[in-house]
């Protein structure tokens, strides 16, 4: 048994620290065996990728060409460089509210110089190490914030998804839905009907057959509908001429001091929505297979994408949590299967780019909004709402900035709400529990009673002990998190010790949730012994109840009932 209150662990060198994960993977011995599954899951993520990417691109205000672009550059060298074995990157959901506002305020120039820069201040973060300060997001945060971006997204759809006819659609919310309203008479049933077709058909391929591309077989039989029975709907062909069959030549974007300075706010927002959401699709990718990213390396490789797809007209790369998690289930081994996606991408549009033209604007709208239906994190938004209303009130104020406000401004507030919620939270649980600090004091040996030390159980590898000391907060649940996450894979028995802990918000409860998971893949026992009733409420509206974990008094209650066990 191993008993801690820190792990410690040798300070990475600079060289350690910024390794792309490709070199992990090739030291390890990477063979035809490797090769070919990582080709499968390039393969599989290419097929899912080649519809969404200009889906996104053109509920964005850029061409489906640039969504292209933007996957296959990225994608490309997020997985050469990045710092997570199964990331994918690509155009992302979330910055359609950013890029489509970025279009309309400075021109399709400076969307690609707000990327181009956006990627230098990505790569600066990493090099400086803030990568970790990311993470110190709150859980309600980054749920409030999902589910506003998808509201959005779902609304710039609106239009397509209805074949509405507009000579103006506004950007914000509150202005766009009485416009879409008043074009309500310009509905086009057939676009409609294949919208609906479209979103029915990817629900039930996901329902009976999950295996199957079901984003591209909806899209590719709307277009096969669209175009033999000449429906009167716009497509891709009609709306932008097609998308071209090769990469267009590398070129800087225009860059005067002037148009620096009028995109260097969205280009800020661009970095802080980037480095959230691609470590947070890092963070999904290591809950899946129990590895470890390192996030500034992550960040480093993000914005080297960020100015590479800028280079070719694209825009902004992140990393993409439905494709990450698609090529994890598909069976990766590394990160040749992101690389293998970009050239797979790459190929479909040299091979099929005529066919392209004929996707129906329709179906693409009904993509995004399967899409946005499953950003929603429901089962997250019902437990934050039972989780107290200090919880609830950073998940809505979070939530309907983004919709109303400004994405950033969101982040910032729901942040600062949190960090005041847990100074009162701090208060009360001071002047409710004053012997139990917050930090750990120096005690006198004989201070309380405790059993004899066992030197047997002290040599058992089967189980590992950690002891918390503090509030277990959003702040804090990062570091503790990457503490836990070092767990040895023949361990039976992990007994994380609350005892000392006087409250934790959701944050802190969402990371020991995951270790529970982790844990319980890898076939060992959780015990959370000496939680407070506060601490457990906590635990159990996270659903962290029997099977998952188990929950005892005291780490010597466990100890007793393996050693007895043990002995029979």
């Amino acid at each position: 048994m191993t008993r801690s209150k820190l792990d410690q662990h040798p300070r990475p060198s600079f060289a350690e620290q910024f390794a792309p994960k490709l070199l992990t993977v090739l030291r390890e011995g990477y063979g035809v065996t490797q090769l070919r599954a990582d080709a499968v899951a390039g393969l599989t993520v290419a097929i899912v990728a080649l519809p969404l990417s200009m889906a996104i691109a053109i509920a964005s205000g850029a061409t489906p060409a640039q969504g292209l672009y933007t996957a296959i550059v990225g994608g490309f060298i997020v997985s050469l460089l990045g710092g997570s074995r199964f990331q994918i990157g690509g155009p992302a959901g979330a910055f359609i509210v950013l890029v489509a506002t970025t279009v309309a305020l400075h021109g399709m120039d400076g969307l690609i110089l707000a990327t181009f820069l956006s990627g230098f201040m990505l790569a600066a973060a990493g090099f400086l190490r803030l990568g970790t300060f990311v993470k110190f997001v709150p859980f309600p945060v980054t749920v409030g914030f999902t589910a506003g971006i998808a509201v959005i997204i779902f609304a710039s759809q609106i239009k397509e998804l209805f074949g509405l006819t507009l000579t103006r659609e506004p950007g914000g919310l509150l202005e766009k839905l009485p416009a879409l309203w008043l074009a309500r008479d310009s509905l086009t049933p057939a676009a409609l009907v294949l919208s609906l077709a479209t979103i029915a058909l990817i629900v039930a391929v996901r329902r009976w057959r999950p295996n199957w591309p079901g984003m591209l077989i909806a899209v590719g039989l709307a277009s096969v509908v669209a175009a033999l029975w000449n429906l009167p709907v716009q497509t891709i062909g009609t709306q932008f001429g097609g998308i071209p069959s090769t990469l267009p030549a590398p070129g800087l974007p225009a860059v005067t001091w002037a148009k620096v300075v009028a995109v260097l706010p969205a280009a800020l927002s661009f970095t802080l929505l980037g480095a959230i959401e691609s470590l947070l699709s890092a963070v999904v990718a290591d809950g899946m297979t129990g590895r470890r990213h390192r996030s500034n390396c992550e960040l480093v490789a993000q914005g080297a994408a960020n100015i590479g797809t800028s280079l070719f007209g694209g825009f902004c790369v992140t990393g993409t949590i439905a494709r990450t998690a698609t090529n994890v289930r598909a069976g990766a081994y590394g990160p040749v299967a992101g690389m293998l996606h970009a050239v797979f991408l790459l190929l479909f549009m040299l091979l099929a780019a005529p066919l392209a033209g004929y996707i129906p604007l329709a179906a693409l709208a009904g993509v995004l909004a399967v899409v946005a239906w499953n950003m929603i994190e429901k089962t997250a938004i019902s437990i934050l709402l039972r989780s107290g209303w200090g919880e609830a009130t950073v998940l809505g104020v979070t939530f309907f900035l983004t919709i109303f406000r400004d994405l950033t401004e969101a982040i910032v507030v729901g942040v600062a709400i949190g960090s005041i919620l847990f100074i009162h939270r701090m208060g009360r649980a001071t002047a409710i529990d004053a012997q139990t600090p917050f930090v750990a004091r120096d005690e006198a040996d004989m201070a309380r009673p405790r059993a004899a030390y066992g030197d047997g159980l002290a040599a058992n590898p089967d189980v590992v002990v950690y002891r918390i000391s503090g509030a277990l907060f959003f702040g804090a649940a990062a570091s503790i998190g990457s503490v836990l996450d070092r767990i040895q894979d023949n361990h039976k028995s992990l007994i994380v010790d609350f005892s000392s802990v006087p409250f934790l918000d959701s944050t802190g409860a969402n990371m020991i949730e995951e270790l529970a998971h982790k844990a319980q893949k890898r076939g060992a026992t959780l015990w959370l012994t000496g939680a407070s009733r506060d601490v457990r409420r906590v635990f159990l509206t996270h659903g962290l109840r029997k099977p998952l974990v188990r929950y005892a008094p005291s780490v010597d209650a466990v100890l007793s009932g393996l050693d007895g066990m043990s002995a029979q």
